[in-house]
């Protein structure tokens, strides 16, 4: 190997998920490099560079999607790193998510709205090992809790070109012979902004009809949905780094330990309005949850929301605890801090602005309260998300 390694990096820049890997990647060759990088921007299913079946680097780091892809960097002899998975057979180590663990998050996320239908909406069967992975845990989870869970795979596009308007008629199709309100995983952000634009089309109200939770968590795409989408995020930089740290040692001619490793878990959630829904019996315990999740950063109070209950509001308290698990005021905590994490990874915003727009008075009690929650202060959140 040369001194300074030659790495082709074959990832796309189209999607959030990999541009979460190149900055793992990138994180690692600061850290441990430098390396000398070749990359060129891409699509997931272009055809590998022409340059590659001559090249005499030292590594590879790529989202293999076809077999031909494969086979060429297989015919050059490099150490490789596939973090992409689409073709499960493959005599190169593979890193990537653990999907398990994703599909828990995005079923407990939805069973504590109070939802008892849930339904899945992925790709056809074979297309993606991993999005298979998703719908087969998600499905498992819902059955194991005596309930039936409804998929759409898309599996007819396979017999016959589609348009848009096509595949948007077949998934509104779908959706309105759902019982409601229904939960609904999709196994990928694009997925999940179909499965909006097929409600309206359906007429189906999102979220209280309809609650849809993603993964990926792509801000741009998530924010660009009407409502704004909620989406696991997958930690990618976190691949990326491992993936980078595996490349290192092939190519310091280590083999690796294992041809498969799958990391966790997710980063979390992030919760936006497709997900802000209540399936709750008492009345009055979902309009106060409600009333919350609207208002909860104008800084409004426990007993304010208390007030506005129609029946026995001296029980109200009692009746949000037992159904919710915690208090009135802790709820309202939660959603601010919510808030919080949204504008601390998504945005430039100073803490005093954060702790403001989130419903804090202060922006010294807020750092007080985020810490206490979760451990770190909130710079350290943010520099964390970022840095991983």
């Amino acid at each position: 190997m040369s001194k300074v390694p030659h790495v082709a990096l074959l990832i796309e820049t189209s999607r959030e998920y990999a541009r979460g890997l190149l900055r793992g990647v990138a994180r690692y060759q600061q850290e441990h490099g430098p390396w000398s990088i070749y990359f060129e921007p891409h699509g997931l299913d272009d055809a590998p560079p022409e340059w590659l079946t001559e090249w005499k680097g030292d590594g590879i780091l790529a989202r293999i999607n076809s077999q031909s892809t494969a086979d060429t960097i297989l015919a050059t002899g490099i150490p490789a790193v596939d973090v992409r998975g689409a073709l499960s057979d493959l005599n190169i180590p593979f890193i990537g998510v653990d999907n398990r663990q994703v599909a828990e998050l995005a079923y407990e996320h939805m069973r504590n709205l109070g939802l008892r239908h849930f339904a899945f909406c992925g790709t056809p069967r074979g297309e993606n090992p991993n999005q298979d992975f998703r719908c087969d845990y998600f499905v498992k989870l819902v059955e194991q809790d005596g309930q039936s869970c409804s998929t759409w795979l898309g599996e007819q596009q396979k017999q016959r070109a589609h348009t848009w308007e096509d595949q948007q008629q077949e998934i509104a199709a779908w959706l309105e012979q759902l019982p409601k309100p229904v939960g609904i995983m999709t196994c990928h952000d694009d997925r999940g902004q179909q499965v909006l634009d097929a409600c309206r089309r359906a007429d189906l109200s999102v979220p209280d009809e309809v609650a849809v939770i993603s993964v990926d968590n792509d801000p741009h795409l998530c924010n660009l949905c009407t409502p704004p989408m909620s989406s696991i995020d997958v930690n990618p930089s976190r691949i990326g780094f491992a993936a980078a740290e595996l490349l290192g040692r092939l190519m310091r001619g280590e083999q690796p330990a294992q041809m498969r490793t799958f990391l966790g878990p997710p980063r979390g959630i992030a919760a936006r309005r497709s997900t802000e829904m209540l399936a709750i019996d008492d009345a009055d315990v979902a309009d106060a949850i409600r009333y919350i999740r609207e208002h909860a950063t104008e800084g409004i109070r426990a007993s304010q929301v208390v007030a506005r209950a129609a029946k026995a509001p001296s029980t109200l308290e009692r009746r949000f605890k037992k159904t919710l698990g915690r208090t009135i005021k802790a709820e309202i905590t939660r959603v601010k801090l919510s808030r919080a994490r949204l504008l601390l990874t998504e945005t430039e915003y100073a803490i005093s602005t954060i702790a403001e727009r989130a419903g804090f008075a202060e922006a010294k009690y807020f750092c007080e309260v985020f810490r206490k929650h979760h451990g770190v202060t909130a710079t350290e959140y943010r520099r964390r998300f970022r840095d991983e």
